[in-house]
């Protein structure tokens, strides 16, 4: 039987083997493979990654809606493929009580969330809800109530909608629908009654009770304020799992990419002792006392992309001890540590983003390819003569985390060089980061160079 390896799919074995007996064999120029199938199986392989290929490439919408609800039960991959699909341009939008289905839903030019994926929403409501639009598109909280009665849909689930934002399209303000809720389910409970009795009112007498005049005498609560953007993201983490309508780090998503690279969900797969730096938002905090008595954390940190646990030793603790908030916003330099098949983040500093700043500097083409220049924007970065000036090529700029041979840099200021006629800016290895914004720059401007400092966030 001809084999070859999936992994060298077009390179011809050299003997013919059984798969049963062997599974590792020799190819030509002396190459060994192994994970080895036979051609049949290699070559579906191959065209089953074709397909894939060009479904994402044409309808990346419907690819992405399909992919994210194959994967619907787990979280973690959920997040990073809603990730993906910000990245790709494809908005992930909350879910929508007259467009969303059990599942992730295309529409247009992006994904409306599942209502299968809402806590507290069982599939017998779902179902209640999507059997009753088959008659038309629900035009408020109280056509949504008269149409479902409280048997389909109780008040929880009603929640549920309004938190995640599933009625927005009918009302905006979610404060003013929560609070509305109880009034309007008791008015329509009663208005089912009467018609039950064959009471009814006088729009339903001349049969228009489809009509949107008899919703408007359905009752309502005096106006209130919206809740905070805050709020609303905290109400849809509980209830959804994830920040659908936007994301506390969402303002610094563009710098984030460029000062701190790596992202969370890729922690698993980086170097062990790699030092790194992300751009992170606290879930959970948990205290630990040491056998000597000393206080560490560990910590529960999340991005756009993912999460991973942290570990905040004793020394480290006594450092960022006041930064130590739940859903607060940081930068965050640490190493990575794997032990008994599990990874986590070993923090050595950290920083909130508010008080992060980053060095901007100018340079032309030819300034950016010499030498000698670089070695002079280093110097006026760093004029401390002991300092280590062993990485001086250009392998040290780039969009690249910290690497094992950087020097050890106590700077937490990044420095990003904007190169004339480069669309992207480059951010420095770190060993020309800075401990002072006001003071690098002052050095850049009498060395020849055009310089400046901007803050991360901007309020």
């Amino acid at each position: 039987m001809k084999i070859i390896s999936r992994k060298s799919l077009g390179i011809q074995c050299v003997f013919d083997i059984g798969l049963e007996q062997d599974h590792n064999f020799l190819l030509d120029k002396g190459y060994i493979a192994s994970n080895c199938f036979n051609k049949s199986h290699s070559v579906a392989y191959g065209y089953v990654t074709y397909q894939t290929a060009y479904l994402k490439a044409n309808y990346p919408v419907e690819y992405m809606a399909a992919l994210l609800s194959s994967v619907s039960g787990d979280q973690e991959k959920v997040q990073r493929y809603i990730a993906n699909c910000r990245s790709m341009g494809i908005p992930v939008v909350p879910p929508d009580v007259n467009s969303s289905g059990e599942d992730f839903t295309p529409r247009r030019h992006q994904i409306v969330f599942g209502l299968a994926a809402i806590k507290n929403l069982g599939a017998g409501p779902i179902s209640a809800i999507l059997h009753a639009r088959q008659k038309g598109s629900f035009t408020s909280l109280a056509d949504l109530c008269s149409r479902l009665d409280s048997r389909s849909l109780n008040k929880k689930a009603l929640e549920a909608l309004i938190q995640t934002g599933a009625l927005d399209l009918l009302e905006p303000n979610r404060h003013q629908l929560m609070n509305d809720l109880e009034i309007t389910m008791e008015w329509a409970s009663r208005r089912a009654k009467e018609q039950a009795s064959g009471q009814g009112n006088i729009f339903d007498f001349f049969g228009e009770s489809s009509n949107t005049k008899t919703f408007d005498t359905a009752p309502t609560t005096s106006r209130v304020q919206d809740y905070s953007s805050q709020d609303k993201l905290r109400l849809e983490k509980e209830l959804l799992g994830f920040y659908i309508s936007d994301h506390p780090l969402s303002v610094v998503s563009r710098s984030a990419k460029l000062m701190a690279p790596i992202n969370l969900c890729d922690i698993p797969d980086s170097l062990e002792t790699k030092v790194v730096t992300a751009i992170a938002l606290i879930l959970e905090i948990k205290e630990v006392v040491t056998k000597k008595g000393d206080r560490m954390a560990i910590l529960q940190l999340e991005d756009l992309t993912g999460s991973t646990e942290a570990v905040v030793f004793p020394k480290t603790f006594d450092k960022v001890k006041h930064l130590l908030e739940k859903d607060k916003r940081l930068m965050v330099w640490g190493k990575i540590d794997r032990r008994d098949e599990q990874t986590q983040l070993i923090i050595d500093n950290m920083q909130s983003i508010e008080s992060v700043r980053m060095v901007r500097v100018e340079l032309t083409r030819e300034q950016a390819s010499d030498r000698q220049v670089l070695q002079q924007l280093k110097i006026a970065l760093n004029p401390d003569p002991n300092y280590s000036n062993s990485n001086q090529n250009n392998s040290n700029y780039g969009n690249s985390s910290y690497s094992r041979n950087e020097p050890d840099n106590s700077g937490k200021i990044p420095v990003i060089a904007a190169i004339e006629y480069m669309p992207k800016l480059v951010r420095l290895g770190n060993q020309f980061w800075v401990e002072d914004e006001e003071t690098a720059v002052k050095a850049l401007q009498q060395a020849g160079f055009k310089a400046s400092y901007d803050a991360l966030v901007t309020k």
